[in-house]
């Protein structure tokens, strides 16, 4: 988050954590891996952007699965891991 959103890590991490992980479809607390794959998806979609990070939150809502796939992470559960930010 810092390094996509330096000057405003915290309020976006609070935005992640508030809208973009288990209180998305099919998204349960237990499985927090599958969130934090969700919340790397929209940040490296938003390109730093607050507008666009708010696009793509308001994506997952609807369907994850399509943000998962726009960033490349949809076949691999580690690929967000690997995304250098």
């Amino acid at each position: 988050m810092r390094r996509v959103f330096p000057g405003d890590a915290s309020a976006v991490e609070k935005l992640l954590l508030e809208r973009c992980g288990d209180s998305l479809p099919l998204v349960q607390t237990s499985y927090d891996a599958l969130a934090e794959r969700i919340r790397f998806a929209v940040l490296k979609l938003s390109g730093g952007n607050h507008g666009e990070l708010e696009r793509h939150i308001i994506e997952a809502q609807k369907d994850w699965r399509d943000v998962l796939t726009a960033a490349g992470f949809a076949h691999d559960i580690e690929a967000h891991k690997k995304w250098p930010a």
